[in-house]
């Protein structure tokens, strides 16, 4: 795995309601101050019936972080995050599980793509210590 671009990430939240237009509306709140998301992952909450929540990133500027609070948007704490990109290749996703299971590293979550020959995931794990961790072990060849 080598060019590997690690690099922390907030990760900011929202409660929804679970109803048609409401994701919408959020995210329609974040374009209108000019918020380009890289990544958004939204889910209906099943402990809480009748809501979602909205997880999005990045969100940069005063602006942003502004409109972010004004639609329940909330720096996730609980949850520290890193963005990976490289090139793809067979088996990429699977490498770097196999060198953080290596050092020790549990994932709280993990999501991934492809965009044309280039991946990107996001890990999210328990704590600052994990995440500078993993990205010192994946920024090593």
């Amino acid at each position: 795995m080598n060019n590997l671009l690690v690099e922390r990430i907030e990760v900011w939240a929202a409660e929804i309601k679970d109803q048609p237009g409401s994701l919408d509306k959020v995210l329609s709140g974040l374009r209108d101050v000019g918020a380009d998301l890289d990544f958004i992952i939204a889910r209906r909450a099943p402990n809480k019936p009748g809501t979602g929540v909205v997880f999005v990133t990045p969100l940069r500027g005063d602006a942003e972080v502004a409109a972010a609070a004004t639609l329940g948007f909330n720096v996730t704490n609980s949850i520290k995050s890193l963005r990976i990109e490289g090139e793809n290749t067979p088996g990429a996703a699977q490498k770097v599980t196999a060198k953080l299971a290596a050092a020790g590293i549990n994932l709280r979550g993990f999501s991934g793509a492809v965009i044309g020959p280039r991946f990107i995931l996001f890990l999210g794990l328990d704590s600052t210590e994990d995440a500078q961790k993993a990205a010192a072990v994946l920024a090593n060849p």
